[in-house]
């Protein structure tokens, strides 16, 4: 399938290949420098558990990047009629680049531990899925009915009216919620806290989709 660079759409994939490129790049310049195996897997308490080599960066950092970018762009077309992802394309692109933007950042703190930077890679890591919480709850208003991204409830997925309500209510709890974890996790307060709060911005409007399913059951509203 060709891609038109002047597009919307376009410009969201040559953004998400620029990104691949960039790591890609980060990983070939750091390489000679790095041990032949690099820490990629910490515990809760930021000691690292698991060890990896480095040539294998290059498959779990660009490689799995790349593959996100090709099922985002396989999916729409698995979509079944009247759960298409059309309506809302910007809008499901921007989530594919922010996801690919988080793995970049990861390999990032891989390197930099590699490298022998010294960091708080826990807290690093919880503060860059904070961020990356808020910036999906920023658009999640715009998230229509389908089957691969958004506030996925039995009852969201019945009706449009139980789907839009859902995610307007996700759109205020993610960015509030995920800003609030990433200036805990700054600030440096509990981790706890932080996943709490992140939790909780998407756990809410998942229950909200089954009050407001049963409600408008209740007074016979539901609609497909």
């Amino acid at each position: 399938m060709a891609i038109n660079p002047m597009s919307s759409s376009g410009r969201f994939y040559y953004g998400a290949a620029a990104v691949i490129l960039a790591t890609v790049v980060g990983i070939a310049v750091a390489y000679p420098r790095l041990p032949e195996m690099v820490p990629t897997h910490w515990n809760a308490q930021g000691h690292v558990d698991g060890w990896s080599s480095k040539a294998s960066l290059f498959l779990f950092g660009p490689g799995l990047m790349t593959g996100i970018v090709l099922m985002f762009a396989v999916l729409p077309w698995l979509s079944p009629k009247k759960f298409e992802v059309d309506s809302f394309r910007d809008t499901y692109l921007y989530i594919m680049i922010a996801v690919v933007g988080m793995m970049a950042y990861i390999q990032i703190l891989i390197l930099m531990a590699g490298l022998g930077v010294v960091l708080d890679i826990s807290r690093a890591v919880v503060g860059g899925v904070s961020l990356l919480i808020a910036l999906l709850g920023n658009v999640m208003g715009k998230v229509r009915r389908n089957f691969y991204v958004g506030i996925r409830t039995p009852w969201t997925i019945a009706s449009e009216r139980v789907w839009n309500a859902t995610h307007r209510l996700a759109a205020k709890t993610m960015f509030v919620g995920g800003i609030a974890a990433l200036l805990n996790t700054v600030f440096g307060g509990p981790f706890w806290i932080s996943i709490a709060l992140v939790m909780l911005g998407a756990f809410i409007p998942a229950g909200y989709s089954l009050f407001y399913y049963k409600k408008l059951e209740k007074q016979g509203e539901l609609s497909a």
